[in-house]
């Protein structure tokens, strides 16, 4: 028996980087961008990333009346206590480009040390089959790597130029879309989502 008992699923997310990489990844399922549905976002309350995706999953799914799926995903940097954490996206404030975020987290991070800068990005991905499910799938993963103090690369989103991966000796935005798929926090979560499906 199938999860879904539909061939679309609903993406609640306005951002055009995440959509572009859950659909490459989750590319056997037909994933339709809320804005199809003229379904605006839903307010982050929730003060975990398990809550904010269950959030936007619920909303998408209740102004569709079908299937949703949504991520929260963030930066945890252990100098920083856990910051950005889930306000990554609004780390230098509600409207903030991805510049201005950056930019922020390298003057947090000016004074600390290179063997301090230890970070991880995480993702949460949540699958409602519909807005009161009391069972939705959730998947998990995590990105280690550290800091760097200016940024390196053009490729990708948010945070990327400024995430170092030792083992690939270079930033995340360094890496092509089909590396960074295979590697990500958020390519592993939706590998986890796809094995439950």
């Amino acid at each position: 028996m199938s999860f879904l008992n539909s061939e679309k699923i609903v993406l609640a997310s306005g951002n055009s980087g995440k959509i572009k990489e859950i659909q490459t990844i989750l590319s056997t399922s037909s994933i339709v961008p809320q804005q199809q549905f003229n379904i605006q976002e839903a307010e982050e309350t929730g003060s975990t990333f398990i809550e904010n995706a269950i959030i936007k999953a619920r909303n998408a799914a209740l102004h569709s009346n079908l299937p949703a799926i949504a991520d929260d995903s963030g930066l945890i940097v252990d100098a920083l206590k856990g910051a950005p954490g889930v306000i990554s996206a609004r780390y230098a404030g509600a409207q903030a480009t991805d510049q201005e975020n950056l930019q922020k987290l390298l003057d947090d991070m000016v004074d600390i040390p290179e063997s301090q800068r230890s970070a991880q990005f995480v993702c949460v991905i949540v699958l409602m089959r519909h807005a009161n499910d009391p069972f939705p799938l959730i998947s998990q993963g995590n990105w280690e790597g550290s800091i760097l103090n200016h940024t390196r690369g053009s490729n990708g989103f948010g945070y990327d130029p400024v995430f170092w991966l030792a083992a690939e000796n270079c930033s995340s935005a360094e890496l092509s879309a089909q590396r960074k798929n295979q590697l990500s926090h958020r390519g592993q979560a939706l590998r986890q989502l796809a094995g439950f499906l």
